[in-house]
């Protein structure tokens, strides 16, 4: 599982690390954590292309008829539900979860996973904003909103975020629970991706805005926890004698 994949890698990384470089965590920490917000800003970028290639330019079109079929699932008594759900991934509301999160962590004396997960919401929601501002895409207008929205359409920061928050989230609960670890990856991911589809119910994103938010929200996702196993094995970087150069 992906649980394990990022525990093997993160031990790989320490070991060459601790083999080509030295000891001190820090400077290895800040370089997985660029490298993060650089790989999730080409992984976006790539998606971009891959997907003008592949619809020959009709991004548009396609992202219109997708809309406009969610839109025939409109229901009156389903529209405060939908509303209820993208408030849950609305990144005001994350990160609100994100400091009280940080704040009852550093509290309890875990603080490599209260600073993960602020490093995590704050650098995410960053990256957002500059995506947006880069990309300039205007939001979708087939139809009358029943929600306010101001800023740029792609990527989706309701789903970047929630990926990012909710994904760690799980992961969290996941490896302090791993009796129930299935059942919480199951629940962490029907609820990011419902966030997500409630963004293309209300008319107020295009479909790559969404899968686009979650490409980018993922890659930083897996970056935030990888730094943050390294930071748990920190007591092998700490305790251990470098490897002698060869």
């Amino acid at each position: 599982m992906l649980f394990d994949w990022i525990h093997d890698l993160s031990r790989k990384i320490i070991a060459l690390w601790r083999h080509k470089v030295g000891l001190k965590l820090q400077p290895l920490l800040t370089a997985v954590r660029l490298g993060g917000l650089a790989l999730a800003t080409i992984a976006l970028w790539l998606f971009t292309y891959i997907a003008e290639e592949v619809f020959e330019h009709e991004t548009q079109a396609f992202d219109a008829n997708v809309l406009l079929a969610i839109r025939s699932l409109q229901r009156p008594w389903l529209d405060p539900i939908m509303v209820f759900v993208t408030d849950v991934g609305d990144p005001r509301v994350l990160l609100v979860i994100c400091v009280g999160l940080s704040a009852i962590l550093l509290i309890r004396h875990h603080r490599a996973e209260a600073m993960t997960i602020a490093i995590a919401g704050f650098g995410a929601l960053g990256l957002n904003f500059v995506l947006k501002n880069l990309f300039a895409r205007a939001r979708p207008e087939l139809w009358s909103r029943i929600v306010d929205v101001t800023n740029y359409s792609f990527p989706s920061g309701h789903a970047m975020l929630s990926m990012v928050m909710y994904g760690l989230l799980g992961y969290l609960l996941a490896t302090r629970f791993q009796r129930w670890r299935g059942v919480i990856a199951t629940l962490s991911t029907l609820l990011i991706l419902l966030i997500g589809f409630s963004r293309l119910y209300l008319g107020v994103h295009w479909f790559t805005d969404v899968v686009g938010g979650y490409a980018a929200g993922l890659v930083w996702l897996i970056t935030c926890i990888l730094s943050l196993e390294i930071w748990r094995q920190r007591h092998d970087l700490s305790h251990s004698k470098p490897s002698p150069d060869v």
